[in-house]
């Protein structure tokens, strides 16, 4: 593996290979690229690249690990030297910290603001690039019961059907809903779209005696409640 000025990692100075830096310094010591390529492990000798070579470029690809995250296989074997097995050590570390980070509600939690469900389905959203609906059931006491996914793709009243959304809130009968849903362009701003499906979800809960509590759009780092904003 070579890197800058022609050297191979292991031509470091010890102190400076990424490894031997993390069990020395700790891991906080260390750039994006060099935590990477401690994942990648070797670089590739066809193209003289080191595993710090192949971060480096697969961040400046992706505009760094948001973008790297979301990658599919195919996007990142693309980049020469990095195969199937590399692209799934990858992915699997990013889905690990997805894990980690994930505040999901359990059944059983109590919904009390439009807050809770946005820190429980964002990690799980934001990155995902179609939009994906989700119906949270709710007892009497706004606890829940459980979270139905509804549809994936763009939002359209034949995809999140009336029948669809509520044929489980009346099998397990719930008595309350409340929806949530992402926008992959990062802009949680409701669309004329989201403001019909709701519209029209409200009125037959109405009819079925559900309340409905919120329709929750998950953006990139934000989030807005059209409960919230009165448009409900």
């Amino acid at each position: 593996m070579e890197n800058e000025v022609g050297r191979r990692i292991k031509d470091w100075p010890v102190e400076e290979r990424p490894r031997e830096k993390l069990l020395g310094r700790g891991a906080q010591a260390l750039s994006d690229a060099e935590l990477l390529a401690l994942i990648l492990r070797t670089g590739d000798a066809g193209s003289r690249t080191s595993a710090l070579d192949h971060a480096r470029q697969l961040l400046a690809t992706f505009d760094g690990l948001r973008g790297l995250s979301a990658a599919g296989v195919s996007e990142i074997c693309r980049l020469r030297g990095i195969g199937p097995a590399k692209a799934a050590e990858i992915q699997a570390v990013f889905e690990i910290a997805r894990r980690f980070s994930d505040a999901r509600m359990r059944p059983g939690d109590r919904f009390t603001s439009s807050a809770d469900v946005y820190h429980a389905f964002h990690e799980r959203l934001r990155d995902h690039k179609r939009e994906v609906f989700y119906t949270l059931l709710l007892d009497s006491k706004n606890r829940l019961i459980r979270e139905i996914p509804i549809s994936e793709g763009s939002l359209t009243a034949s995809i999140v059907h009336p029948r669809e959304v509520f044929a489980p809130v009346i099998r397990e009968s719930a008595s309350a809903v409340l929806f949530v849903h992402n926008h992959p362009s990062g802009d949680p701003t409701p669309s004329r779209e989201d403001l019909d499906i709701t519209k029209r979800l409200k009125e037959v809960g109405e009819l079925v005696g559900v309340r409905v509590l919120d329709h929750i759009v998950v953006g990139s780092g934000r989030y807005v409640s059209l409960a919230d904003r009165g448009l409900l």
